[in-house]
């Protein structure tokens, strides 16, 4: 069986993401899962849920987590996947331990994240949700790059949709689910999402700022050009 991991192209995720009007984040690697399906009409997306997941568990860097999530994994290959090689889940998006990113469901399809959930009285997240998963166990740290990565995913998505919430699947299926668990640093990933706010305003407003200075540059080349075209038209009637 041949790993679609395997078959996938390298690519550098960038620091800054776009997602385009198809749903993709532009840029990055796209490994499309079948384990998704439409959303309901005029049901926008409002919510991103925060997961985490280790193929075989408490293993980091091997095909088993894209192989799942395509259907692709070998009940053979590891004594765990016999119990899951049949599931059929999936995530938007995939944040590995080294930072990489994965998408497998395009932003405006349901992915299969999140199961019998439910927030703020609305029932079936996946309706209505963004799913990303962090590579990890929930019992050790999370890596530096992967808030990195999972901030500037945000970012993009928060473009895009009108993402009011964001909370873990434990949030969403409480006592049946723990991740990310104790481990993932809330207040760390907010605060970056803070800073990043902070910033993008600053940005706005000097752009504010140097404009009028540049359109009056403009305007005042501008007249005076109009004043030399004028003396130059009288001494040519001179």
């Amino acid at each position: 069986m041949r790993s679609a991991l395997r078959d996938a192209p390298i690519i550098t995720v960038p620091e800054r993401l776009r997602i385009n009007k198809e749903g993709l984040a532009e840029g990055i690697r796209f490994i499309p899962s079948p384990n998704c399906d439409a959303r309901p009409a005029g049901c926008a997306i409002s919510l991103l849920v925060v997961h985490h997941i280790s193929l075989p568990p408490g293993e980091f860097g091997g095909p088993g987590i894209v192989e799942l999530f395509t259907n692709r994994l070998d009940p053979a290959a590891h004594s765990f996947y016999a119990t899951v090689a049949g599931t059929k889940v999936s995530a938007h998006f995939l944040i590995r331990r080294d930072g990489e990113l994965y998408q497998f469901v395009p932003c405006g399809g349901r992915a299969w994240h999140a199961g019998e959930s439910s927030w703020k009285g609305r029932t079936q997240c996946n309706d209505f949700s963004i799913g990303v998963e962090l590579e990890g166990t929930g019992e050790a740290p999370f890596t530096d790059v992967q808030y990195g990565r999972l901030a500037v995913l945000t970012r993009a998505l928060k473009a895009r949709y009108r993402i009011r919430d964001i909370v873990g699947h434990s949030d969403v299926a409480p006592g049946r689910k723990s991740d990310p668990g104790p481990q993932f640093d809330w207040l760390r990933y907010r605060g970056m999402l803070k800073i990043s706010r902070q910033a993008a305003k600053a940005a706005k407003k000097t752009k504010k700022n140097y404009e009028p200075r540049r359109t009056r540059s403009k305007v005042r080349s501008k007249n005076r050009s109009a004043r030399t075209s004028r003396r130059q038209e009288k001494a040519k009637q001179k």
